[in-house]
């Protein structure tokens, strides 16, 4: 038994244990940074490449759909060959990816790069969670993840501003080679520190659910590009996308129920607590894309300011994030993760509430407040929601759950952005946003923060179901 493992099951918080976690840690700030940090550099790299916004707009989408299409995939990789050696293949793959990126010499084999580099952050999202059952006691399990949470939302807030600082001193090349010395870093630190993996049986290994696995993957990437195509423009590629996403949910399920090991164990969804975590988590970032999406016109357009201050004002919410990821953690721990789960998700339906009525009275202080309190809500809502799905989840099963939490957010995200965008355009009234009115910006964005309270109602609900269905004694 090694010193990880120990401490893990005596509850003591040794050295060996800190260095795991700021390996994990390291890891969800990559792949947290590799999302972020190349969408400031899309104009440049438009005019190196001498490319219009639609094509180098793949260097983002690449990225997110690698992530997205295969999340869940690498996780039950992790469950069958091992987590820890799967890991470090993430993280070397990582690293590569974003070195080959740095020299990339043309669009293509940028893209390509990119695509890679995503199947990197795949691996070490989905499986820094799963880790967290190896690696700390189960009492400090929602701080180990209120720390991965903190170090997320540090990779997103940095990205954009890191993004432009490298991008102005040293080139376009720097936002990608900046991850190169830090995955090696992450490298040396889990190989060193992360528990090793236990013997796998030659039947576990040999039970990889290929068909599954496929049809999955197509049918993610036909959602994600159904989601974002067109920039929230439907046209008849992407309905026809949807509907193949749909057929292939349909043919996921035919397979899952005829192979021998599936992918995804369909019964496990019957776990009330596991289905609500995924739904609420979907519906929560469909809500805070919102932010994303419409902040940038209000600040700029109606508000008027410059593009400094939009960045500046757009990251004080990853910033709150950051810095009350931890004490999430431990509140989580000290009061119970359901309770503080639907807790975050009051506070993110009343921030959504305040900003769709102070804005327009109290200008960028109204925006900021309730920005702090739907991010406060969100930091709470995401680590205690974690941490219940993750403290209770076989250990057997620990990669493809953490996989599923993570396609969650990531399909919350590609939905949020198009659905809520959408409603921003109708309510808006213009048929080009870029060009509307400051009043119609205005209004579109009250009226996306009134539909959000209602969405975070059904989150709600979702929750008080889930915990109903388990006092009834709903088998899990």
């Amino acid at each position: 038994m090694d010193s990880t493992t120990a401490a893990t099951q005596t509850g003591q918080t040794t050295p060996s244990v800190r260095w795991a976690l700021a390996s994990l840690s390291l890891s969800m700030l990559l792949s947290s940074l590799g999302t972020s940090i190349a969408n400031v550099g899309l104009p440049t790299l438009a005019h190196v490449f001498d490319a219009s916004f639609q094509q180098v707009q793949w260097i983002v989408l690449a990225y997110l759909l690698a992530i997205t299409t295969l999340i869940v995939s690498v996780g039950r990789l992790g469950d069958l060959f091992g987590r820890r050696r799967l890991l470090l293949w993430g993280i070397s793959l990582f690293t590569l990816a974003s070195a080959l990126c740095g020299i990339a010499p043309s669009l293509e084999l940028l893209i390509g790069a990119r695509a890679l580099q995503g199947l990197g952050a795949a691996i070490m999202m989905a499986l820094t969670l799963a880790f967290v059952g190896e690696t700390v006691a189960r009492e400090r399990t929602g701080s180990a993840m209120g720390l991965l949470g903190t170090m997320s939302a540090i990779g997103t807030a940095m990205g954009p501003s890191l993004g432009g600082l490298l991008i102005a001193g040293f080139g376009w090349q720097a936002i990608f080679l900046i991850s190169v010395p830090l995955g090696l870093l992450t490298w040396v630190l889990a190989r060193r520190y992360l528990p090793a993996d236990r013997p796998k049986t030659k039947t576990s290994r040999s039970a990889f659910d290929v068909p599954g696995t496929l049809v999955l993957a197509l049918t993610l990437g036909a959602y994600a590009l159904a989601m974002t195509l067109g920039r929230g423009h439907f046209g008849a590629l992407n309905i026809a996308l949807l509907l193949a996403a749909c057929a292939g949910v349909g043919l996921f399920v035919w397979v899952e129920k005829r192979v021998a090991v599936p992918l995804i164990r369909l019964a496990m969804f019957r776990d009330a607590q596991l289905s609500a975590s995924l739904i609420m988590s979907l519906l929560v970032t469909t809500v805070l894309m919102a932010t994303l999406v419409v902040g940038p016109f209000y600040l700029s357009r109606t508000l008027g300011l410059s593009a400094v201050g939009v960045g500046l004002v757009l990251s004080v919410g990853p910033l709150v994030a950051a810095v009350s990821g931890v004490p999430a953690g431990r509140i989580a721990d000290r009061f119970g993760a359901r309770p503080m789960t639907f807790a975050g998700l009051l506070a993110i339906a009343l921030g959504c509430f305040l900003l769709s009525v102070l804005p327009s009275r109290y200008g960028i202080g109204g925006y900021i407040a309730p920005m702090v309190v739907i991010t406060l809500g969100y930091a709470l809502f995401q680590t205690a929601n974690n941490t219940a799905v993750m403290a209770e989840v076989r250990a057997e099963q620990r990669g493809v759950v953490s996989g599923l939490l993570n396609l969650s957010r990531n399909l919350g995200l590609i939905t949020g952005a198009s659905v809520m965008g959408a409603v921003f355009a109708m309510a808006s009234a213009s048929a080009d946003i870029n060009s509307a009115p400051p009043q119609a910006i205005a209004s579109g964005l009250r009226m996306t923060f009134s539909v959000a309270p209602g969405l975070m109602g059904i989150a709600c609900l979702v929750a008080l179901g889930s915990r109903a269905l388990d006092n009834t004694g709903d088998p899990h």
